[in-house]
């Protein structure tokens, strides 16, 4: 598996995510997978991977609202309000999905709602803005296992199936807050 720092080409790395790619990267609290969401390839690389059943369905992050806009319906301007003043940081909101989002997406086949974050740790910032894309956002390890915190540990349990980028993990521990739109209902705290 191939090791990369940051300063491959975000044009590269687009290609790369766009042919069915997925990526190894650091978050806030672990080491995450992601692959473009518009790719049906690299979403059931991710779901193989991490033996993930596919109607749990996955987080979109991006740098930017407006980079996965096409991915929800328009936001009332309640909506607007409520994700303006936790974006960027560590709140996932589930908003309703437009026709684009990807069954493997949202998850359960008929799930109308996806789940959406723009993220405010330094080395996803900096992955995001090199590539100006959105990607998924899932946790590294497989399923059921203790979540990987660095690179190396990374290369060791994924080998050659993603592409590693260097970065660190925060110290925080805890996932990401995931809150319904809709009713502002906390699904994960």
């Amino acid at each position: 598996m191939k090791q990369t720092k940051l300063s491959l080409s975000g044009r590269a790395l687009r290609h790369y995510l766009a042919q069915g790619g997925v990526i190894a990267y650091a978050t806030r609290a672990v080491f995450g997978l992601g692959c473009s969401p518009y790719s049906q390839r690299g979403l059931k690389k991710i779901l193989h991977i991490k033996k993930r059943p596919s109607h749990k369905g996955l987080i979109v992050i991006a740098h930017d609202a407006e980079q996965f806009k096409t991915l929800h319906q328009p936001l009332s301007l309640a909506e607007q309000h409520r994700v303006n003043q936790s974006w960027p940081g560590p709140v996932t909101f589930l908003a309703a999905a437009s026709r684009r989002a990807l069954p493997l997406v949202r998850g359960r086949y008929k799930n109308k709602k996806i789940a959406l974050r723009v993220d405010a740790h330094p080395d996803t910032v900096a992955l995001l803005s090199t590539i100006n894309m959105p990607i998924t956002s899932t946790s590294a390890n497989l399923s059921g296992r203790r979540p990987i915190r660095d690179s190396r540990e990374c290369y060791r349990q994924l080998g050659k199936q993603v592409r590693v980028i260097r970065g660190r993990v925060a110290r925080h521990t805890q996932p990401s807050t995931i809150i319904d739109l809709g009713n502002d209902r906390i699904i994960r705290p």
